[in-house]
């Protein structure tokens, strides 16, 4: 009871409450000591309390590398490696392996490079699996809708790419041996796309790019035709086989292109004819409903008479048709040139007209020769076989200027 007292009289005297200050645990000792050793005059020497010192504080000390584990301290780390032997059984040991310190020893620092096994070839090959287009979809779809060329019907395809012949072409296909995206088509007038659809012919494949449009103004001689079905025959396409030899080398990569001619003319008859691959174009101007003007030079065997133009112009029947001539004068006589001539325009072109009118007021022709068609005239200086390409300006005077039109509507 004495010791009870004895602290009770000690917290009194440091007057302690709930709202005093914390003192630190340190200062707290210290005042509850000195207030108990004031107090043991009073109580009992055999009570006395006390508590036990602090802990003094682990001071830091520096590392000292002759001292570091695992060198000639007895605080070795160790790190067991499990080991497997030849046999199958796990080992522990300290050390690792020989095999791996090797291999850490031979090791390079640097990063190792991707090996890249790809040859040339299979690099090409994935750079072309995805390439960047060229033009936007915007503007793609714009010259889909106002430039592409629509789908055309089987046999002008295959015509135009040299096959054969327009009719040819349609032989083929009716006899089943031309097949469209791996089916056989025997209709002439389906439609397809040169550039999307896989097109085969008697076994070989159909290029995908159609060979451009060909143009050429050729200066007839005689004795040549204009087909080349004849092979007895000397045809105005041998003229051209110089041209046809240089092709690929002008233009690699595209196909030859198949040429026929624009109208005909007999075997006897020379000059100006055109020379194309362009069916329309050529269907437009030997229409006669083209109504373009041929020009003739006609060189008469005898004398021509006042009564035999007046005959000319009259016209006459042709294949049941009634011809007149747009106009018909006799040109003036030329001191080389012995014979008459006469200038005779058409417009309907149709078979041996000129012939016909001329025979028709009793006149006999010794030569024919074509010198314009339209707005284009055979140049002077083209020499019997030779051939020219035409210009923009020699196109828009044969109507090809009104053919886009046309075609635009």
């Amino acid at each position: 009871m004495a010791a009870i007292a004895a602290a009770a009289t000690a917290f009194t005297t440091l007057h302690l409450s709930k709202t005093s200050f914390i003192l630190p645990r340190r200062h707290f000792r210290t005042v509850i000591t000195s207030s108990l050793s004031t107090t043991t005059t009073t109580a009992a020497a055999e009570f006395k309390i006390t508590f036990a010192p602090p802990k003094p504080k682990p001071q830091l000390q520096k590392s000292d590398p002759t001292n570091a584990p695992g060198i000639d301290s007895g605080d070795q780390l160790l790190v067991p490696w499990i080991l497997r032997d030849e046999n199958g059984n796990i080992s522990l040991q300290k050390m690792p392996p020989q095999r791996f310190l090797k291999a850490m020893a031979n090791e390079s620092t640097q990063k190792k490079k991707k090996r890249d096994d790809k040859t040339p070839a299979k690099k090409a090959k994935a750079a072309m699996q995805y390439v960047e287009p060229k033009y936007s979809k915007a503007a793609r779809r714009f010259y889909n809708e106002r430039f592409r060329e629509p789908p055309q019907r089987l046999a002008k395809v295959l015509a135009t790419a040299g096959v054969a012949s327009r009719r040819s072409s349609e032989e083929l296909i009716f006899q089943g041996k031309v097949t469209v995206n791996g089916s056989v088509c025997n209709t002439p007038q389906t439609r397809v796309d040169p550039a999307r659809d896989i097109i085969y012919v008697n076994g070989s494949r159909l290029a995908k790019k159609l060979p451009p449009k060909v143009y050429l103004a050729l200066n007839k001689p005689k004795g040549y035709i204009c087909s080349a079905g004849e092979e007895e025959t000397k045809s105005v396409f041998s003229l051209f086989d110089d041209f046809m030899k240089g092709w690929d080398k002008r233009n690699p990569g595209i196909p030859k292109p198949r040429l026929f001619t624009v109208g005909r003319l007999d075997v006897a008859t020379t000059g100006l004819i055109i020379v194309t691959n362009d069916g329309e174009f050529a269907n437009k101007v030997s229409h006669p409903s083209s109504n373009l003007s041929k020009e003739y030079i006609a060189t008469i065997n005898g004398a021509v008479t006042k009564r035999n133009l007046l005959t000319i112009s009259e016209g006459t029947f042709v294949e049941g048709v009634k011809c007149v001539p747009d106009s018909v004068e006799l040109l003036p006589q030329q001191p080389d040139i012995s014979r008459p001539r006469l200038r005779i325009v058409v417009h309907e072109g149709r078979n041996h007209e000129v012939r016909e009118l001329v025979k028709n007021a009793g006149l006999q022709i010794h030569a024919l020769k074509r010198i314009r068609i339209g707005g284009f005239r055979l140049p002077s200086d083209l020499a019997l076989g030779k051939h020219i390409e035409l210009t923009p300006a020699h196109m828009r005077a044969l109507g090809l200027e009104e053919l886009k039109k046309s075609k635009s509507k």
